[in-house]
């Protein structure tokens, strides 16, 4: 999901990346062990698919199905945020995090990157239980990453809006992320979870108001 915040203006001093990058790490961490496990070279070649089924976000788990422990079906509304399908998904959505993040921190700082990223992902499993059809699982750091860039066009509204700017570049954003959407999932053959895409968005745009004073009072700091 490639999306840049290179339409917003940056902010001095550099912000405090170590979240981002504790993110990052986590990420390739549990992907790499995967990928490892998957060519035999460490632990159980079976390790995905049980790791998937530990941490992936299940519906069937939202209409009966047994889960595979007490909680998984309110966990999963977590974990799955930090699990991905192989290496190529990782390292796109990696690069989209450190991108978007850095932005986000510069405008609210760690712990509204913080706030903004975990309401993302909960509002990306919230979108994919209540609109998806089928009871395909489903991984990846999409939602949370959409999350981030509905929270960074709601400050850019906002911010045009206050001081009477034109809003075409929000619509023009915006509309680019409906056609990315667009292009991958005819890519994908349909397999695209564009449900928790719009569900992030949604959470993150809704939480950018919230986490940001500015929001509400142009004069305010953070």
């Amino acid at each position: 999901m490639p999306f840049t915040a290179s339409f917003l203006p940056r902010r001095t001093p550099r912000p405090d990346a170590r979240v981002l990058i504790a993110l990052i790490l986590l990420c390739c961490g549990l992907e790499i062990t995967l990928t490892l496990a998957d060519f035999g070279l460490l632990g159980h070649e079976r390790l995905r698919g049980m790791t998937y089924e530990y941490g992936g976000f299940w519906p069937g788990l939202l209409t009966g199905w047994t889960p595979n422990y007490t909680g998984q079906p309110y966990a999963m509304f977590l974990t799955y945020g930090f699990l991905h399908g192989g290496l190529a998904h990782l390292v796109v959505n990696m690069i989209t995090l450190w991108s978007l993040g850095i932005a986000v921190i510069d405008r609210v700082g760690v712990r509204g990157f913080a706030i903004l990223y975990l309401v993302s992902i909960f509002g990306g499993a919230a979108g994919y239980a209540l609109l998806a059809s089928g009871l395909q699982p489903m991984v990846g750091a999409s939602g949370a990453l959409f999350g981030l860039a509905g929270g960074l066009l709601a400050w850019m509204y906002v911010d045009r809006f206050t001081f009477r700017q034109g809003l075409l570049p929000v619509a023009q954003a915006i509309g680019f992320l409906v056609a990315l959407n667009l292009v991958l999932w005819w890519a994908m053959s349909g397999q695209l979870a564009w449900q928790t895409h719009l569900g992030g968005f949604i959470a993150g745009w809704i939480a950018a108001l919230l986490v940001d004073p500015r929001a509400f009072d142009p004069e305010a700091s953070v």
